[in-house]
């Protein structure tokens, strides 16, 4: 399923609930280019519950609005079956599901452009978005950023395996690592070896131990 060709579908007049339907199943089948689509005529009149007619219908429509076009076909038991593909730029350019911005407010008690703040009673604050607003719903980390928090894990928790009083120079220490890292040192290796110089080091006296920047 290709949630891009999905969205835009989902976004664009097609007329009626059941052509409107029949694309859905279909974007449901596709690649991110709109491609890949194999599904007989049948398996869409089974899955959309539409009468036969209905379908075959709807699909030549399609055809013919350059909505959908045919790239090849596919073998089958009973005979062979048609490949299609979503022409994304004729689905952008159908009519947009949007809403039109609403000029026809009161000009007395205009309608807030934004979320409340708060009850003006208590002073309590609310949210700026709902719940459901595209600026509320947080976006998930990229490869690169959970990599980058992977490793800054890592990093802290060699710095936290120095002992208590020994600890200093945290930004130096944990920059000294990462050089050690991007080097070929294991972060596993340079935790037991910390780990290592702290159990053998107990009970030396400050001037005899090495602290976590040097």
């Amino acid at each position: 399923m290709s949630w891009r060709v999905a969205n835009e579908c989902a976004d664009r007049r097609f007329g009626s609930a059941a052509r409107k339907q029949i694309i859905m199943f279909l974007a449901d089948k596709a690649s991110d280019d709109g491609s890949g689509i194999w599904c007989s005529k049948g398996t869409i009149q089974r899955h959309t519950e539409l009468g036969e007619s209905t379908v075959k219908r709807t699909i030549s429509d399609f055809l013919k609005e350059g909505i959908l076009i045919e790239t090849g076909r596919r073998p089958c038991k009973n005979g062979f079956t048609v490949i299609y593909r979503i022409v994304l730029a004729r689905v952008m350019a159908l009519e947009s599901m949007a809403e039109p911005d609403d000029e026809t407010g009161s000009t007395v008690d205009p309608v807030q452009p934004e979320p409340g703040t708060g009850s003006t009673v208590d002073g309590v604050g609310g949210p700026r978005w709902t719940p459901n607003h595209p600026k509320a719903i947080r976006k998930p980390p990229t490869r690169k950023r959970a990599e980058a928090a992977a490793a800054d894990e890592r990093f802290e928790k060699i710095w936290t395996a120095y002992p208590k009083d020994r600890q200093r120079g945290k930004a130096a220490c944990l920059a000294r690592i990462e050089e050690a890292v991007k080097e070929g040192v294991d972060p596993e290796d340079l935790l037991r070896a910390v780990q290592a110089y702290a159990t053998e080091s107990v009970g030396f006296t400050r001037s005899k131990v090495c602290f976590a920047d040097n």
